[in-house]
C-alpha cells in the first residue's frame, strides 16, 4: 500500500467513525426529546385526572355556573385526546407540527378554561373554604408547576437537537439520514393564554 493509498484510507476511517458518532448522537438526541415529550405527557393525564373531581365539587356550590363547568369539562375531553392521539402513534408532535399544534391549541383552551373557573369560584365562600376544593387547587397548581417545567425541559432538548441538525458538518449527516429540525411547544398565541390559571383559594 503507498503512502497516498494509506492517506485515502485514513481519511475514509475519520470519515466513517465522524458519521457514526454524528448518527449516534442524533439518535440519542431525538430519544430524549420522545422521553422529555412523555414527561410532559405525564404530567398532563396528572391534570386531566385531576379535573374531573375539581368540577365536581366545584358542581355542588356552583349551580348557577353551569356553562363554565361545561366548558371546563369539554376543554377537558378535547385536550385529553388530543393528547392521546399523539401517544398512541396517530400523530406525532415530534413530526407532525399541525397535530402538536392542535394538541398545543387544545391545552391552552382548557388552561383558559380553568382559569374562568377559578374566577368565577372566587365568588362563592363556601366552595373556597372547602376542603377538598383546597386540597384539589393546591395539587392543580402543583401540577401546573410539573408541566411549566418539563415544557421548558422539552424545549431546551429540541434546542440543543435542532442546533446539532442545522450546524455544519453534521447537517450533511443529518441530511443524509432524515433528522429534521423539531418545532418547539409554544403554547400561547395571546395574552389571554399567558394568564396562568388561578387554583389559588
Amino acid at each position: 500500500m503507498t503512502i497516498a493509498e494509506g492517506s485515502v484510507l485514513g481519511i475514509l476511517i475519520a470519515l466513517g467513525l465522524y458519521v457514526a458518532v454524528t448518527y449516534n448522537r442524533f439518535v440519542r438526541q431525538r430519544n430524549q426529546i420522545q422521553n422529555a415529550f412523555a414527561q410532559i405527557d405525564v404530567q398532563l393525564k396528572r391534570r386531566y385526572d385531576l379535573i374531573p373531581n375539581l368540577v365536581e365539587v366545584a358542581r355542588q356550590y356552583m349551580q348557577h355556573e353551569r356553562e363554565t363547568l361545561e366548558a371546563v369539562t369539554l376543554a377537558r375531553q378535547q385536550a385529553s385526546a388530543a393528547a392521546s392521539r399523539l401517544q398512541s402513534g396517530k400523530a406525532n408532535a415530534n413530526t407532525d407540527a399541525g397535530s402538536g399544534a392542535a394538541w398545543m391549541a387544545a391545552d391552552a383552551t382548557l388552561n383558559g378554561a380553568l382559569g374562568r373557573l377559578m374566577v368565577v369560584a372566587e365568588a362563592y365562600p363556601e366552595l373556597k373554604a372547602d376542603e377538598r376544593m383546597a386540597e384539589l387547587s393546591e395539587t392543580l397548581h402543583s401540577t401546573e408547576n410539573r408541566i411549566g417545567y418539563a415544557r421548558q425541559s422539552y424545549n431546551d432538548i429540541v434546542l440543543d437537537f435542532n442546533n446539532s441538525v442545522e450546524q455544519f458538518p453534521a447537517n450533511a449527516v443529518a441530511k443524509l439520514f432524515g433528522f429534521q429540525t423539531r418545532p418547539m411547544l409554544e403554547a400561547t398565541e395571546s395574552a389571554e393564554e399567558r394568564r396562568a390559571p388561578r387554583v389559588q383559594f
